[in-house]
């Protein structure tokens, strides 16, 4: 199912707020549903404390039936009691739910067991994935020793050899609907994509790919989580990705180029929504040096005057320059001037900062300068 299918799916699904809480009981809760239709009887699931809270009868959720933690329903046994039969399951030593089918007569015994065996089962491998996710969770967040993560890993058969990548989502407008709910549609297969949230306006998005993916494609599966959430729920965001990575252990790297991304993004290219690690260039490099170098830099570069000292057509016309790759014709073109006005701006900038726009290392050292005044008009010189 594409991603624009699920998307419909998920916008179809009711959302009314019932009276079932854990992730558990709304996982019973769509187990019970789907059996509603293969038996005539009235069935659900109590917890420890004797509450109903998976029914096939709705309103029957919240319902306490006290006497059967007195009757023994939790000692494992099939027991009937005021006319319903219960089955235990979950913990083999402390089962922590039970079954409940209305009748005693061998049918209703016949029911309980197998639908027991089959939450039990559905659970433990809900849980798997749950712990799989904690786990995932735990290893990009650097929440977990190294010799560990290997230990962990082969209890939970994940898979070490895969190729991953991390993609982390930052939501910047949002509606009332859950955008992490959202995601996790998106990406059904929970054995290979962890959905993960990791504060209010970050959800990292662990996804598993085919080894050397080209980073275009990763963009674009980037964009269409973008613009789906935008046309479709009307939440603004943006992606940082990371490095694709092999091994378990490599993806708190992945998860750290992630987070790099959106913050260099943040610096120096406001207006993409979609930043891959990889493709930053020389930005990486300035957002890594300390504020107190770069401001040296700037000092050196500029003797003759200060940066400050262009107006914005100067650097209008700089930045114009830089994008026609130097070419005086090709920019006074998409300036509409004329050739010559473009030359006296740029003797114009050479008079004032001592460097020379059309020599290229002249030019690559003003572009690199005015990054990094970029850099340092969005962060606080540290001394």
């Amino acid at each position: 199912m594409g991603i624009t299918n699920t998307i419909v799916f998920f916008a179809q699904i009711n959302t009314t707020k019932e009276r079932i809480t854990s992730m558990p009981n709304k996982l019973f809760q769509g187990i019970i549903t789907q059996m509603r239709q293969a038996t005539d009887r009235v069935i659900g699931v109590i917890d420890e404390s004797g509450t109903i809270v998976a029914s096939s009868d709705l309103p029957l959720i919240g319902e306490v039936r006290k006497g059967v933690i007195a009757a023994g329903v939790f000692n494992g046994p099939l027991i009937s009691v005021d006319s319903c039969t219960y089955k235990a399951f979950g913990d083999s030593v402390h089962p922590d739910y039970a079954v409940f089918v209305d009748g005693t007569d061998e049918a209703s015994r016949h029911y309980a067991s197998i639908i027991a065996i089959s939450l039990d089962q559905i659970k433990k491998n809900n849980d798997e994935k749950f712990d799989r996710s904690n786990f995932v969770k735990n290893v990009i967040l650097d929440n977990i020793l190294p010799g560990d993560i290997y230990i962990k890993s082969r209890e939970l058969h994940f898979n070490n050899d895969a190729s991953r990548v991390v993609f982390l989502i930052r939501v910047t407008k949002t509606s009332d609907i859950s955008v992490f709910d959202i995601v996790q549609n998106f990406f059904p297969d929970k054995s290979k994509d962890f959905v993960i949230n990791i504060n209010e306006s970050d959800i990292a998005l662990v996804k598993e790919v085919r080894p050397n993916i080209d980073s275009k494609d990763l963009e674009k599966l980037a964009g269409s989580i973008c613009d789906t959430l935008t046309s479709e729920f009307n939440c603004t965001s943006i992606i940082g990705i990371g490095a694709c990575v092999t091994g378990i252990k490599e993806l708190a790297r992945s998860f750290k180029e992630a987070q790099v991304a959106l913050e260099v993004g943040k610096v120096f290219d406001n207006e993409r929504s979609i930043i891959s690690y990889e493709n930053l260039g020389i930005a990486r490099l300035i957002y890594q040096l300390p504020t107190t170098l770069c401001d040296m830099f700037l000092k050196e570069v500029f003797k003759k005057g200060s940066i400050d000292s262009l107006d914005s057509e100067t650097l209008f016309t700089i930045q114009k320059f830089f994008e026609n790759n130097l070419n005086v014709s090709e920019t006074s073109r998409k300036l509409f001037v004329h050739r010559n006005t473009l030359v006296y701006r740029l003797e114009k900038i050479k008079k004032l900062t001592g460097l020379d726009l059309r020599e290229f290392d002249d030019a690559i050292v003003f572009k690199v300068a005015l990054m990094v005044n970029k850099y340092l008009s969005s962060t606080p010189v540290k001394y």
